[in-house]
This record gives structure tokens, sequence and C-alpha cells, in this order.
């Protein structure tokens, strides 16, 4: 007499589908990349709002730049923003998002949100023109 052996699989997660599975992963990915995704943040105005406030004690202003500041807003699409007189160096991303030197790595919708960003995380300190050697 002889003994059969059976080989069962281990416990545990199974893949299933072999090349068809794989197939239709690729084809689903494809899909995703050919399909553009949704902005993650609606499209901005070409050039936002001017605003003039007085915000947690700190006057902050934000406007058109007429050439006139450090950089001439030129990083920010011709816009500048002060807070209490000093040009806060400002720039706005390719997704229409703002940020400073400030707050770098935190970027908000709007330059008025990256003036009072820029307040919050100030505490009250003076803004330190920015220089450039």
């Amino acid at each position: 007499m002889g003994f059969h052996v059976q080989h069962h699989p281990p416990p545990g997660p199974r893949r299933r589908g072999g090349a068809a599975g794989a197939a239709a992963g690729l084809a689903l990915a494809g899909q995703a990349v050919a399909e553009p995704r949704a902005a993650a943040t609606p499209a901005a105005p070409a050039t936002p709002d001017p605003f003039d406030e007085v915000y947690q004690g700190r006057r902050i202003k934000g406007g058109p730049s007429h050439g006139g500041g450090h950089h001439g807003g030129h990083h920010a699409g011709g816009y500048s923003v002060t807070i209490d007189g000093e040009e806060l160096h400002v720039m706005q991303n390719a997704d229409g998002t703002w940020i400073s030197v400030i707050n770098h790595y935190e970027p908000v919708a709007t330059p008025r949100a990256v003036a009072r960003a820029a307040v919050r995380e100030l505490q009250g300190a003076p803004l330190v023109p920015l220089t450039l050697v």
C-alpha cells in the first residue's frame, strides 16, 4: 500500500488570480493614471483680493506689488504682503496655495491666511527684513 500525500497551502492570506489578477491590476492602474484627479484645493483667482486689517494687534496688508518690495513680488506673481510695514516674503505654489519664510512648510489658501499664520508664529516678535546676499 502506498500513501498519498496532499500538500495544503499554509494558512494566511492567499493570492488568487495569477496572471489574470495582475493584468486586471495593471488595467486599473492605467485607468487611474489616465483619469485626471480632482485638484485638492480649488483654483485660486489670478490675483487675490487685497486686504488691510489688524490681526492679533498687528497690521497686515496685502495687494498687488508695484516692484517696490524687496523682490518686487516676483515669487508671488506680483503680490506683496506686509506685517507692521515690513515685507513678509511670500510665494504662491503651483497648486495655488501660499507659503512664507515664516511658515514655509504649512501651505495655506490665500495671502491673507499666510499673513495671519505668520503673525501667530511670530508670537509678538518683530518681523525682521529678509536680506539675501
